[in-house]
């Protein structure tokens, strides 16, 4: 008797189960980060996301500006968030807290995204992104064009030492999406001679006798920038292989466009 009473439970329960609806995903997300901005458009589905950053429709920040124009932008703003009505905000790790935590108050969903600065960070937050808009099978799908892209983008050699040089002399190590982008193109990071992981200011003087193969060097920005004139100084212009400017818009944030950024440097 008590054998069949539970056996009628488990019935009930999974007659229950089968009725009640699953879990919706969320139909009015807001995007308020540029590198979130973007893997939000290539996963979400048709009309589910309603507004991305400004910054998503700026072609030297954004990889994917032109598809950017087609959402409603906003600037970060919690009260222009709340009145779009939103399921599901997601922002970034160094988004405005006071906005995040306004929201919250809110009552609305907030998802926060860390910087993506390795491959796996990258194939993690796809997944994160997939899960979070019942995309999954989207996610899925782009993690493979990803993986099949870098095989076949991805430097099988080494091809010397380089140094990333940016604006007021700053340099990339390992641990940060730039010396990621240097790797799979086959460069010795010159920044870990010096014990530098991250980002950090590197002399110039250490620059040029490090001697290295190639220097990279971030897109100048309109108008006479103090802080860019370095990039300008006659001694990395001596260097041997010469300066190549980087496409800032495909290093800027971890998504699938790092693979321009690994083709560019071949």
């Amino acid at each position: 008797m008590r054998r069949s009473r539970r056996i009628c439970g488990w019935v009930a329960a999974m007659l229950i189960a089968a009725v009640l609806p699953a879990e919706s995903a969320p139909q009015r997300v807001v995007s308020m980060n540029l590198c979130t901005d973007q893997i939000a458009m290539l996963l979400a589905a048709e009309g589910q996301l309603i507004s991305v950053s400004d910054l998503a429709a700026d072609p030297r920040m954004s990889s994917m500006a032109d598809k950017a124009a087609a959402y409603q932008e906003n600037h970060g703003r919690a009260e222009e968030i709340y009145l779009m009505r939103p399921d599901l905000v997601i922002a970034g790790q160094f988004t405005q807290g006071p906005t995040v935590q306004m929201l919250r108050r809110l009552g609305i969903r907030v998802e926060v995204f860390p910087p993506a600065e390795s491959i796996e960070s990258i194939r993690k937050e796809i997944r994160h992104m997939g899960a979070l808009l019942g995309r999954e099978k989207a996610a899925e799908a782009l993690l493979a064009d990803f993986d099949e892209g870098l095989e076949t983008t991805a430097s099988k050699t080494r091809r010397g030492r380089a140094a990333l040089y940016y604006a007021n002399g700053f340099t990339s190590g390992r641990n940060t999406l730039a010396g990621t982008i240097l790797d799979a193109a086959g460069y010795d990071n010159v920044a870990g001679d010096f014990g530098i992981d991250d980002t950090s200011a590197l002399p110039m003087e250490l620059i040029v006798m490090s001697q290295p193969d190639r220097v990279i060097t971030g897109s100048k920005w309109p108008g006479q920038s103090r802080s860019e004139a370095i990039l300008d100084h006659p001694a990395l212009k001596k260097l041997s292989f010469g300066i190549a400017e980087a496409t800032d818009r495909d290093w800027v944030c971890g998504t699938p466009y790092i693979l321009r950024a690994i083709g560019d440097l071949q």
